[in-house]
């Protein structure tokens, strides 16, 4: 009996898509063929690992870390082992039908009906829910959803350019930026997402300093785990790359435009709020996305404790998990995609 570990990152569309029979962009599966490595840096000795190409794995593991991990395993495979446990990146319909096709047991899997819940949880409205309970002084953000595409023009006549975002949607896609010049088209794009997913998200547009994260683990039972935290990079609104660094070197450099008090405050209120979310409900990683945002005429800083709750794993969690391999802190880890290949790239800072 044994653990097998998944890496699907296209898991925010396959979610979005809720179908059994989801095919992820070409980007979505080169991402999981190039990197499906990436589980080996938390899988126990005895557990597998699910790649496209064992040796290949093999290589990219071993560059990254100098240390070995013999157990990976192709789809092929799959039936022929005893798997009691199944750790995906995130749970949605598709890689159920597919962990199933490929002969893994339901019964270690989560139910269609479960995985509804978790993709009800990961609805940006909770996220909404979270933020109107984390308030006070040195706090900042908004949120508020809306099944109209008038309310578009009303929240750009109060709030001047808005921040739109579809309630299920990857980091980079589902989000665009509206002011007085919105155009027919991204009223068009409104309505299908209305359509689509009965709601959309609009928040003010905040003079964005640093992205950063919090990590967690939920037990299902109420217990949530702060695990640390998490330094990245966007490009465009998508993830680009994180710090690597100790985390009393990471809370130092939170710390330059933020009070520590205020960080330490908001992470025991998330660990409170998402515990009462989650119990019952949802067992596993998740993060939080949080930004630091420019006062605008006055001095200083603001902290916008939750832009977004990931229920999967995230880069954070990778960073986490990798900082233990290298011998010398600070690095950065960046996702590269050259010569039509991703790779994951660590280097000094």
């Amino acid at each position: 009996m044994m653990k097998l570990h998944v890496f699907n990152p296209e898991h925010d569309l396959a979610l979005a898509a809720n179908l059994r029979n989801f095919t992820a962009p070409h980007a979505g599966r080169q991402l999981r063929a190039d990197l499906g490595f990436i589980p080996a840096l938390w899988a126990e000795a005895d557990d597998v690992v699910l790649v496209e190409h064992a040796d290949e794995a093999e290589r990219k593991f071993r560059l990254l870390t100098h240390r070995p991990f013999m157990r990976f395993i192709t789809k092929e495979q799959l039936g022929n082992l005893r798997i009691s446990d199944v750790d995906v990146w995130g749970w949605d319909l598709a890689v159920r039908a597919f962990l199933i096709r490929y002969g893994i047991d339901e019964k270690v899997l989560p139910s269609e009906s479960e995985i509804d819940v978790i993709r009800q949880l990961s609805h940006r409205q909770h996220a909404m829910r979270i933020l109107e309970n984390l308030q006070g002084d040195g706090l900042v953000g908004q949120a508020e959803m809306t099944d109209s595409v008038a309310a578009i023009h009303e929240a750009i006549d109060r709030l001047g350019t808005i921040v739109v975002k579809a309630p299920w949607s990857s980091s980079g896609r589902g989000v665009r930026f509206f002011n007085s010049m919105v155009k027919k088209t991204d009223e068009g794009w409104v309505q299908r997402v209305i359509e689509k997913q009965g709601a959309i998200m609009l928040e003010p547009y905040y003079d964005k300093v640093k992205d950063f994260g919090m990590e967690f683990e939920s037990d299902g039972q109420g217990k949530v785990s702060y695990l640390g935290l998490s330094l990245f990079h966007t490009s465009n609104g998508a993830y680009s790359g994180n710090l690597l660094m100790y985390e009393d070197e990471k809370m130092e450099w939170l710390t330059r435009y933020i009070p520590m008090d205020l960080i330490n405050s908001v992470q025991q209120n998330l660990i409170r709020l998402t515990g009462t979310l989650f119990k019952g409900r949802y067992k596993g990683p998740f993060g939080v996305d949080m930004m630091i945002v420019a006062r605008g005429n006055q001095n200083g800083f603001l902290l916008h404790p939750c832009v977004e709750i990931n229920l999967r794993r995230t880069m954070g969690h990778v960073a986490l998990a990798l900082s233990p391999y290298l011998k010398g802190l600070p690095m950065v880890m960046t996702i590269e995609y050259n010569t039509n290949i991703y790779k994951m790239r660590v280097k000094r800072s």
